[in-house]
This record gives structure tokens, C-alpha cells and sequence, in this order.
């Protein structure tokens, strides 16, 4: 089967995909963005901080984007990216194949969270990880923070900002003494002792079972996950260079180590927000876009100098490609 060829392919129709989309979009560019429906954000009922959209539904916000994107010619393809061939061949699972001149990245992240009854089921609606994205509506209420990621107790801090009751569960984590006293400088109350499910009645959190029995009732509790990159098969495979924490090095516009690949949002920063990911799709689509004007004035240059068949024509654009590729290779 031929593959279309595209100028770019964005493997992700998060805030970060769809924002890319747009702008080469309006660019006049070829563009397919491949989603699988399964955004990080879905559990939650609103989404906040995004200035004009503070309060949308996230499905409302694709729905909108998508309808935005196809506006300007992109194409939308509902499937999962299997694999990515040297050159730029996209495998999607249903069969079709794409083929590239550049790929964006901009899958999000997968959240690990603890394995204690109730937390998967609640995730999104009262047992939360954004202070920032749900605090507003939590204020004043009586919150937990559950340990478990490095920085918990960091978390629960920020918490603190939102509530002046806030409960941290130690549940398996040990605490240094300096992590004792910054708790309860700032009143928020130390539980030890392993967390076993989380209360829920009637559709609402209602407390913390512990695993002796007690019950601390509380009306949300907030976690900080362990994240990790949903693609980080494809980034490997197209030769993308990644942190300590497994997510991919870009420079600022969300270029890889890798010829050709860009990267935004959560797969980049799994804390970023979902305003933060669609300027830098915005950014990378900008920096996309620049680049495959660059390949194009190569191309022109070769044609005209092949129709003219001069030699010192050629030459020249021998040497426009060598200081090209050295360009992109960061020489």
C-alpha cells in the first residue's frame, strides 16, 4: 500500500498535538494527526487555568480543537501509531500507512498510581494530583495527600495552600526529620500507618481507611503519580535522546536529538498544564514549519539548477546541502 505523504504527522491530539495542528495548518501545510481517544485528562469533569476555557470539559475542548483543525485542511485519523519506519513511515494498527517529512510527538504520559482500593476509580473526581487544576474547588475542605512518588511531602505543602486542614498519609514512605518538622510547622497533620482503601459512599469520597481500622474522614485526597511517556517506544526508535526521568531532551521549540522529530506537552514536561502543552505545540509547529521552508528553498534551488543544467549551479547546490545538513545535526 502507498503511504500519503505528509508534511507533518502529529502522533497525539492532546492540547499540545491539536495546537501544532492549527498553526501549520493555517500555514498551508499537509498535516494528519493520529489519536487513539485516550486523553490523560478524561476522569477529570473540568478542565482549568486556561485562560478564555477555565472551567471546559476536556472532551468539550477536543471536540472544539479537532473542529478547529479540520477547518484548515488537517486531517484527523482516529488509531494508534504501532511503529515509525526509517524515512518516516507511520504504521497505524488498523493498516494505514503514513509517510512524513517531519514528525510531531505529543502523546502525553501514562500515571502510575498507588495500588490501594479506590484511587484508580476516583482518579479525576476526588482523589487528585493538580493542586492547581482542582485546589480552587476543593478549598476549605478537609484534604489528604497520600505518599507515594518522591516529593510527596513537597506536594502535600502546596496542598496546604488551598486548606488550612490537610492530613498526610504516610502510608509505606518513610519521613526524614526535616520532612517531620516542615509538616508540622505548617499544621498539616502527620498518619502514620498503611492506607487500605479509600471510603466512598453514595458516589463520594468520604475518608481514609487505614489498614488498623481507623478512618480519617476527609472529602479529597490529592496524589502525586509516578508519570512516564505514553510513546516512549516511538521516541527511542526514531533515535530521541531522554533524561534521567525518561522523558525526552528537546531544545526550546521541541526539537529532539533526532532529525526531523519534535516533541510537546506532558510527554516533555508531565507537568505541564494543558495551556503550558498547547503553546508548545504552537512553539514547535512555528519552529516545524521554518525548517521545512529551509528543505524547500534546498529543493528549489536543486530543481532550478537541474533544469538549467549548469555546473557551477550544481555545485553550489552541493554545498547549500552539506551546510544544511550540518545545520540540522546541531554542527
Amino acid at each position: 500500500m502507498e503511504a500519503k505523504v505528509h508534511d507533518v504527522v502529529v502522533i497525539g491530539g492532546g492540547a499540545a498535538g491539536l495546537s501544532a495542528a492549527l498553526v501549520l495548518g493555517r500555514a498551508r501545510r499537509r498535516v494528519a494527526v493520529v489519536d487513539s481517544g485516550e486523553p490523560r485528562n478524561a476522569p477529570a469533569a473540568h478542565m482549568q487555568g486556561f485562560l478564555t476555557r477555565d472551567g471546559m470539559a476536556p472532551a468539550d475542548f477536543a471536540t472544539t480543537g479537532r473542529r478547529e483543525v479540520a477547518g484548515y485542511g488537517v486531517e484527523l485519523v482516529d488509531d494508534r501509531v504501532t511503529r515509525i519506519d526509517p524515512g518516516f513511515l507511520v504504521h497505524l494498527s488498523g493498516g494505514r500507512l503514513l509517510r512524513a517529512r517531519r514528525i510531531l510527538v505529543a502523546t502525553g504520559v501514562g500515571d502510575d498510581l498507588p495500588g490501594v482500593p479506590g484511587v484508580r476509580e476516583r482518579w479525576g473526581r476526588d482523589l487528585l494530583h493538580c493542586p492547581y487544576c482542582h485546589g480552587w474547588e476543593v478549598r476549605d475542605q478537609p484534604l489528604g495527600v497520600l505518599a507515594g512518588a518522591p516529593g510527596s511531602v513537597q506536594h502535600a505543602q502546596l496542598v496546604r495552600q488551598w486548606s488550612d486542614d490537610v492530613v498526610f498519609f504516610a502510608h509505606t514512605s518513610a519521613l526524614t526529620t526535616a520532612e517531620r518538622v516542615q509538616l508540622e510547622a505548617r499544621g498539616i497533620q502527620l498518619v502514620r500507618g498503611e492506607v487500605a482503601r479509600l471510603v466512598v459512599e453514595a458516589d463520594r469520597l468520604t475518608g481514609v481507611e487505614l489498614a488498623d481500622g481507623r478512618i480519617i474522614e476527609r472529602t479529597a485526597v490529592f496524589v502525586r503519580p509516578v508519570s512516564a511517556p505514553s510513546s516512549d517506544c516511538l521516541l527511542t526508535g526514531l533515535g530521541c535522546a531522554v533524561d534521567e526521568a525518561g522523558s525526552v531532551s528537546v531544545d526550546p521549540t521541541g526539537r529532539t536529538s533526532a532529525f526531523g522529530v519534535w516533541a510537546a506537552g506532558n510527554v516533555v514536561d508531565p507537568r505541564a498544564q494543558v495551556i503550558t502543552s498547547a503553546g508548545a505545540g504552537s512553539a514547535a509547529a512555528i519552529a516545524i514549519n521554518a525548517d521545512l521552508v529551509q528543505e524547500d528553498v534546498e529543493r528549489a534551488v536543486d530543481s532550478r539548477h537541474a533544469a538549467a543544467g549548469v555546473f557551477a549551479g550544481a555545485t553550489e547546490s552541493a554545498v547549500t546541502r552539506t551546510v544544511l545538513g550540518a545545520r540540522r545535526h546541531g554542527l
